[in-house]
This record gives C-alpha cells, structure tokens and sequence, in this order.
C-alpha cells in the first residue's frame, strides 16, 4: 500500500483501504549468498523491504476468527437479503485487547462489500435521479465518552454528511436514517463499544440508540474488549451477572435483555496451551507467521521446533498482537545485529512495551497487560512468575 494509510472511519478511506488490502507484496526470499553478493546500495535497500515486509505481516486465520467469520458472514449475507421490514439480528463480537477483533471484522465486512458490488454492479437501493456515493459498508469508532448526539455524529462523520450545534437528537437520528439508506449501507460497524459506561445515563440513551438502529435495515456488529463482563447485555442493571455465565433462558430469575435477544454473541479469544489440539493450532499459527519472514540464516521450524513454540505463548500469553509486535521487533534486531535469526536469547533481550496509541483506551481494556519475561526451568519448560503456560 503506497501513499498516505487510509483511516477507514471515513467513507473515502474504508474505500481506500478495502480496494488496497491485500496490494502489499513483500519482500523476495534471498539466500545469504545471494544477499552478500550484492552492492552495498543494493543490500540496504533490500534490508528496507524486508523490514517493510516484517512490519506488514499479513493477517492470518485462527480457529477462534474462523468462527467469527462463519456466524458474521452468514448474519450479514442473510440480512442483507431480507425484504421484510422487521428487525435486523446484530453480532457482536468480543475478546481482549490486541487479539485482532477489528482486523477480522474489516476483513469479512470488506469480502461481503466485494462479493456485493460484485452481484450488483451499481446500489440496488439508488433513488431515481439521485447519485449518492454507494457505501455498503460503514465503519464507526465509538466516541470515547459517548453519548447519543456524539454517536450519532460519529456516522455522519463517516459519510462527510453536514452537521451543525444546533442539530436536536431527533434531527440527527433522521440524518444517520437517511444516510444509511441513501448510501446503501448494509453493515454497520462500532468498533469500541465497550467504550460505553452502563452506569452512567448517557451511555444507557446511547446503548437505546444503537439498538434502534438495528431497525434501519443493516446488520449491526459491536465489537468491544470483555462485552459480557462490560455490562452492556445486562442494560446497566445494578447487579451484574458474571462474565462468563451464558443467558438464553429464564434461570433464578434472570430474564434475557433486549439487548441479548437481539445479537449473536461470538468471542475471539486468545490461543490457549492447555490441550494437544490447542498446542498444535498454535504451532501451525506460528509455521504461518514463520512462512512470511525474511531472515537470512533462519533454519527450518525456526519458531515452531525444541522450546520455542512454549516460550513464545509464555511471552504472549497467546495474544496475536503481542506475538506480532514481539516477533517484529526480534526480525528488527536479528537484522541490525547480523544475527539474521530468531532465537530464545535474542527474543528474551526485547521486552513487550505497549505504548499509548491513539484511538486505544486503556480504561476499556483496549491495552492489554503484558506478561512478564519466563525463567526457564530445569526440565526445560518455562516459568512465569511461578505459573506454568498451561495455567495462564
């Protein structure tokens, strides 16, 4: 992708970015004969690319956004077919920090928006003598402290379509009403929502408003850190059920919200290390990454052979963006050291640093904490803090 990164919270750039998502091609692989046979020009630019190439690992399928993929594609490609004016079912999508919620909801929002335009050629829903920007697709970031105006902005936003102070709610609401079906929209995207605090009133009207745009005839998908333990699908009621219970029935008692009712729930979780199937989706996830490197002295099974595939889940806790930004920053080195290779002491010399980034709030449990680098024990495993992979 060359040029100025798209922001895909605005009409221009989701276009931007859906049309040059899968443009980037890394770096050609090279022996280490090869590379020292080069000119000196020749052998920094090379380097350049494939630390362009490190820096832009592609997103890969896991188990857990394979699910995802199956319940929201389906969710979308069923809505988006329905000529009945009832309530369109919604998905929300939940998991921790950093574990690619957004990345894997982009990419199936953006491969329905294709397969779309694709059967249609021109909107389906154009109104005679009009020529309005066809957007099947809407991508909203939830205000950091959101309230039912600001949200309402936010989409608006999204379109380019005009605003004012003066605006009341109700005229706000008839613009996003009108925005959403002049433009086509068929999915739309709040990422961040469990930015809303269900014990304040104004995020309560919010979580009101968001509901009632499931009945503008798109598929609505939250996606948000912890949903179940954030107190959105109990409507800020005073006692909060625990996070991991599932309600679909009368039970003690507890009825099932409206919100429930009216979303499918999926997680993404992290990789976890407990079992052999689960050990063996994380070694193949890291044969994956391992595909995509371009380390000059990197051997076979580099990060899946002997210990590695254990101290890397011990380093990550099984987080995808945390094994990128480690895996990163250790090809980063591996280069400038001359190493040209990923190793248990090179990665143990680089610690896991999160820095504020824009657009992340750390309060909404979008940052998540990282682990502490593992001793290793005698028998070879490797220990964190005095906890085993297998139990974190």
């Amino acid at each position: 992708m060359r040029g100025e990164i798209p922001v895909r919270d605005t009409l221009a750039g989701w276009g931007a970015w859906r049309l040059a998502r899968h443009d980037f091609t890394p770096a050609p692989r090279m022996t280490l004969s090869r590379w020292r046979a080069l000119s000196p020009a020749a052998k920094a630019a090379h380097d350049l690319a494939r630390a362009a190439a490190h820096a832009n690992l592609p997103l890969l399928g896991t188990p857990m956004s394979r699910a995802v993929d199956r319940l929201l594609s389906a969710r979308i490609r069923q809505n988006a077919f329905k000529a009945r004016p009832a309530t369109r079912a919604g998905v929300m999508v939940s998991g921790g920090g950093y574990q690619g919620k957004t990345e894997t909801v982009c990419e199936i929002a953006a491969a329905f928006e294709d397969s779309w335009r694709e059967l249609h050629r021109t909107n389906p829903e154009t109104v005679p003598g009009t020529r309005d920007v066809w957007a099947p697709v809407a991508y909203i970031q939830t205000p950091v402290t959101a309230k039912p105006k600001s949200t309402c902005k936010a989409i608006l936003d999204f379109y380019g379509a005009p605003t004012n102070q003066r605006m009341d709610l109700p005229e706000l609401v008839g613009q996003v009403t009108a925005s959403l079906t002049d433009h086509g929209t068929k999915v739309l995207i709040l990422d961040d929502i469990t930015r809303l605090r269900m014990h304040r009133a104004d995020d309560q009207d919010t979580l009101d408003l968001i509901r009632a745009f499931m009945s503008m005839h798109v598929t609505l998908v939250l996606v948000g850190v912890d949903i179940p333990g954030s107190g959105l699908l109990d409507e800020g009621r005073a006692t909060a059920r625990p996070s991991n219970e599932r309600r679909r029935r009368t039970v003690n008692g507890w009825e099932p919200t409206q919100t429930e009712r009216r979303f499918d729930l999926v997680e993404l979780d992290r990789f976890r290390y407990d079992t052999p199937e689960q050990i063996t989706a994380w070694t193949s996830h890291l044969a994956g990454v391992e595909e995509h490197l371009r380390l000059l002295k990197a051997p076979p099974g580099m990060l899946t052979s002997d210990t590695m595939p254990e101290y890397l889940y011990a380093r990550t806790n099984g987080v995808v963006g945390l094994l990128e930004r480690l895996i990163e920053d250790g090809c980063t080195e591996a280069i400038t050291s001359g190493t040209e290779c990923l190793t248990e002491p090179l990665l143990d010399s680089l610690p896991i640093t999160l820095t504020p980034v824009a657009g992340r709030d750390a309060h909404a449990g979008e940052i998540p904490a990282v682990p502490s680098r593992p001793r290793q024990r005698r028998n070879g495993s490797f220990d964190d803090r005095g906890h085993t992979p297998a139990t974190a």
